[in-house]
């Protein structure tokens, strides 16, 4: 109870609370500019928090995330065109809602689906992350490196569909994981007799180059139209008794979808994207009236809003009471808390409780401000449109370069900033995922200190296996890669189906 309150005041002050508020709004704005996205956001505000207390800095990261996840409705909605990723299923039916003269009911249906989601996500964080962090505080080096090895198994379901493509994204993440000194031994690696990379390749400026300056290549080389316009005169007004009512007697849809937010949210490296569409289809499958989905229905709107918001608290389970992230915006929260020297995972509820319950009410009020803000503040959001992108394109630069600066003060980082964010480009280019390049990238070395210690500890390496928690995890390792390998098999057989019965048509 005393860290509780302890964490009450800390999150209560003016300045954490006005850096959420910044937060929300600087997420809403990145949200419904379609190209930007959510992760993209988080990435340049990552350093400021380097010189921020650590609850200030996640709390100010917090409010970009949930902005951003709702923030991607306003565009998804009005324009057809999802501002974010995880805004694309919010497409289905919100556009077609608005094009049937309800452009007030179709957001205000989104922005309440993505707070009740939030909330749904952040009690089961609260309740989920202390039990599974009692559980991990009795690892020792062969639990955490079978734990990291089934993190990385995650790469194997992570290559959009090409199991070939996840596989070499991430061991390509991995293999620039080793570069520098060896953690144990010391010795050199690849640094082909470079001083600045004796400390290894910094992985903030990694995040940022292949998030954020990736995003801005792939900006650069569009041949669309990069300004999209709106009928200013559009009526967006839709009484919030009416919203209640609509929420109200689609009651099991909002539990249903924010549920299957949270655990996919809570599977590492599957995003808020995905469960965005699978709550949408799981909506559509289980709906009496499916065929009518995809016309302005508000079961599809509430769907895939729910989810995509609550899949953010699943995110943080398994970041905060593992050491694994579970999306690419946790990637970087995980970061900003390394930089201060708190390391994420099984203790960090017993060493940080106050900065952990923080952390949990920075989630609830980021939602609540994520709801006045935007209830308030549509028709502001939606000029943000109207900028055009070769506006908007210089400044986010100008930030990624300063943001890695900032990192370690050298110029070496932009360097590093410029040729991952290429990296990045040609990776999202010819489909390969980025999140399982950044998983092999921040679980590599990780993995490799683990396996050291513990074989330093007991060279019998029947001990990752005999060992109850480690077996288990290995064989959730081999489950997971086994279920990679036959959903391949599955959309291999499908695909061919599918084009012979093309040619036979």
């Amino acid at each position: 109870m005393e860290n509780l309150l302890l964490s009450i005041e800390a999150i209560l002050q003016w300045d954490t609370l006005l850096l959420m508020v910044v937060g929300v709004i600087a997420g809403i704005v990145f949200g419904c500019i379609p190209g930007f996205t959510i992760t993209m956001a988080v990435a340049l505000t990552l350093p400021f928090s380097f010189s921020l207390e650590p609850l200030q800095g996640i709390s100010l990261m917090m409010g970009v995330w949930l902005g951003g996840a709702s923030g991607g409705l306003i565009s998804a909605c009005l324009l057809g065109i999802p501002g974010t990723p995880s805004a694309m299923a919010t497409t289905f039916d919100g556009y077609p809602m608005v094009k049937n003269g309800e452009p007030g009911r179709a957001l205000s249906l989104g922005l309440w689906a993505s707070f009740a989601g939030s909330l749904i996500g952040g009690i089961i964080l609260v309740l989920a992350a202390p039990l599974l962090s009692s559980w991990a505080i009795k690892f020792g080096p062969w639990e955490f490196f079978s734990l990291m090895v089934f993190g990385l198994s995650a790469i194997a379901t992570l290559g959009n569909g090409n199991l070939i493509k996840g596989l070499i994204a991430g061991l390509l993440g991995v293999f620039i994981g080793t570069f520098g000194l060896d953690p144990v031994g010391g010795a050199q690696r690849f640094t082909f007799g470079l001083t600045d990379l004796l400390s290894g390749f910094n992985y903030l400026p990694i995040l940022i180059g292949i998030f954020a300056f990736s995003q801005l290549l792939s900006e650069v080389t569009k041949s669309s139209a990069d300004k999209f316009t709106l009928d200013k005169n559009i009526n967006l007004h839709y009484p919030i008794s009416k919203v209640i009512k609509d929420l109200a007697t689609s009651w099991v849809s909002v539990i249903r979808s924010s549920l299957v937010g949270t655990f996919v949210g809570a599977l590492p490296g599957a995003g808020s994207s995905i469960a965005n569409i699978l709550s949408y289809d799981i909506e559509k499958k289980m709906s009496k009236h499916s065929k009518l989905f995809g016309t302005g229905r508000k079961e599809g709107i509430i769907a895939a809003e729910a989810a995509n918001n609550s899949s953010e608290g699943g995110a943080l389970i398994p970041t905060l009471a593992l050491g694994i992230p579970g999306s690419a915006v946790t990637v970087m929260m995980m970061g900003a808390l390394l930089v201060h020297g708190i390391q994420p995972g099984p203790y960090f509820l017993v060493s940080e409780p106050v900065l952990a319950y923080g952390i949990f009410l920075a989630f609830f009020i980021s939602a609540i401000f994520m709801l006045l803000i935007q209830a308030f503040g549509i028709r502001l959001f939606l000029r943000i449109t109207d900028i055009p992108m070769h506006y908007l394109l210089p400044v986010v630069l100008i930030l990624c370069a300063l943001g890695s600066f900032a990192v370690n003060n050298r110029v070496f980082d932009i360097w590093v900033l410029l040729i991952f964010g290429v990296v990045g480009y040609f990776l999202k280019k010819f489909n390969f995922t980025l999140a399982a390049f950044v998983l092999g990238v921040i679980l590599g070395p990780m993995t490799e200190v683990n396996l050291r210690r513990a074989i330093s500890t007991d060279a019998d390496l029947t001990l990752f296996f005999t060992r109850p928690i480690s077996g288990v995890l290995l064989g959730l390792t081999i489950a997971s890669l086994i279920y990679a390998v036959v959903s391949e098999i599955r959309n291999e057989r499908k695909l061919q189906t599918e084009s012979s019965n093309s040619i036979k048509g």
